[in-house]
């Protein structure tokens, strides 16, 4: 366990865990994250750290544990699951002190894949906590139209994907991928372009007819789609990746090219960086890493250096 401080090269600073909160989501992956919890903590007990288990009943449970970890005293807050379990954690870590910890144990694992962290191996990703390697990375935040505002660590998403998402949401069966893939075949059946008006932070105004619209704090959603394929969560900017509106024989054909991010060398897809985005379409809601976040118009910005997150070497 290492113990005395220290900075490398990214500017991370390595710092003492010597005691840790473990916040586990039982329901993440169909339970994986309850099996990969035992292993985790076991081995997080090996180096000597000291560790207090909690289980939230639900979300806002889940976030009130979290947030009491703050100023608690321990080290860190470790979460046990997937991007839903993270996302949670980020509302109450974001913008201190507390270092995040995280056992990769979800569906997508999109941020943990984003920071190296162990995928499929508890052990290891607790050996990464033991050795409190500190990196200060950015988050996003965005602010909806009724008032509500969240963080985001990953992607914003909004349009056809987001419009996959509320009719998943809306559907009560079957469970699982499945829900939406099925989802996603009935909005395709109903596609139609959608109007957005942006505003960056230099004024530049984009008024364009879109099938989507991302903006990314890092590259990928959706279990490995590299939807903003150039994105740096250390470099102050969130990128912005619009996908102009497309027949339904071309999303089709385009949805494969977002794994490799190969997408953005299409006429149909521009990209652009800023600090801040006003984001306007009508009766669209915006989901950030994967969360309802809310109904546009909205207001996302960075939030530079803002997450202290424990990373590998």
């Amino acid at each position: 366990m290492s113990t005395g401080p220290g900075e490398g090269a990214d500017g991370a600073e390595v710092r003492g865990v010597r005691s840790v909160l473990v916040l586990t989501n039982p329901a993440a992956a169909s339970g994986h994250a309850a099996r990969a919890a035992g292993p985790a903590v076991a081995r997080l007990r090996e180096h000597g750290i000291d560790v207090t288990t909690a289980t939230g009943t639900d979300p806002a449970d889940s976030l009130r544990l979290a947030r009491e970890a703050v100023g608690s005293g321990v080290d860190a807050l470790v979460v046990v699951g997937g991007d839903g379990m993270i996302s949670l954690a980020l509302q109450a870590v974001t913008e201190t002190d507390l270092p995040l910890g995280v056992v990769p144990a979800g569906t997508g694992n999109d941020l943990a894949r984003e920071y190296g962290l162990p995928l499929g191996d508890p052990r290891a990703a607790a050996d990464v906590i033991a050795a409190g390697r500190v990196l200060r990375v950015d988050t996003g935040r965005i602010e909806t139209a009724d008032g509500a505002g969240r963080y985001f660590g990953s992607v914003l998403a909004i349009g056809f994907d987001s419009l996959v998402s509320d009719r998943a949401n809306r559907m009560t069966r079957p469970r699982g991928r499945l829900k939406y893939h099925l989802a996603m075949l009935a909005e395709l059946a109903s596609l139609r372009p959608l109007p957005f008006r942006l505003v960056l932070d230099d004024g530049r105004e984009i008024r364009q007819d879109l099938t989507m619209a991302s903006v990314g704090n890092t590259r990928s959603y959706g279990g490995g789609m590299r939807i903003c394929p150039d994105a740096d969560p250390r470099d102050g900017l969130l990128d912005l990746t619009l996908v102009a509106a497309l027949p339904r024989a071309k999303l089709v054909r385009f949805f494969p090219t977002v794994f490799r991010g190969t997408h953005v060398r299409q006429s149909a897809v521009s990209t652009h960086r800023s600090a801040t985005v006003r984001i306007e379409s009508d009766g669209i809601n915006a989901y950030a890493d994967g969360d309802l976040a809310g109904p546009l118009p909205a207001v996302a910005r960075v939030v530079p250096r803002s997450l202290s997150l424990l990373v590998p070497h």
